[in-house]
């Protein structure tokens, strides 16, 4: 569903939550605290203004936004904005192989890690994805924590043009 961010600016802060709220996956708290600082003179100051929040949230609720993300070919139920970042990837219908890598990319991830591994897939096709499951297995957790946080920041921006098309 597309509104206009003249339309989100003046909304009630719970129909704000509800719009707004899926843009970072299962953390509700993120549109929550980014109600009270509308009206936002454009889209990608909104972005902005909700990356600051995640970015001074602290480590903790960091890494409960990571874990938010489902694996990617995990057996999760996915929200429909996942199913369809995924799909945009190539990451359903895999073959039988491709299925059993991701399986073993995402276990040796999250054991080195301690949660999942989140990459913009819209930005992304499945040999980018698996390629970059090797390289950032080499990262320090530090690293992968401000790489993870990144890219849900892409996932974010993509989110955002979806539900905001036109900026005034």
């Amino acid at each position: 569903m597309a509104v206009s961010l003249k339309h989100l600016n003046a909304c009630p802060a719970d129909e704000f939550m509800s719009l707004v709220g899926p843009v970072f996956e299962h953390s509700p708290w993120i549109a929550a605290e980014t109600a009270q600082g509308r009206p936002f003179q454009s889209r990608e100051i909104l972005h902005a203004r909700m990356c600051h929040l995640v970015r001074a949230a602290g480590r903790e609720k960091q890494l409960a936004l990571i874990r938010a993300h489902p694996d990617l070919v995990g057996r999760a139920v996915l929200t429909a904005e996942s199913t369809s970042e995924q799909k945009a990837a190539g990451l359903m219908g895999l073959s039988k192989d491709e299925v059993a890598l991701f399986d073993r990319y995402n276990r040796e991830y999250r054991e080195r890690f301690g949660f999942p591994f989140v990459i913009c897939a819209r930005l992304n096709k499945k040999e980018a994805i698996l390629q970059a499951f090797a390289m950032r297995l080499q990262h320090t957790e530090e690293e992968e924590i401000t790489t993870a946080l990144e890219e849900i920041f892409k996932i974010a921006n993509l989110r955002l043009l979806d539900l905001i098309p036109e900026n005034p």
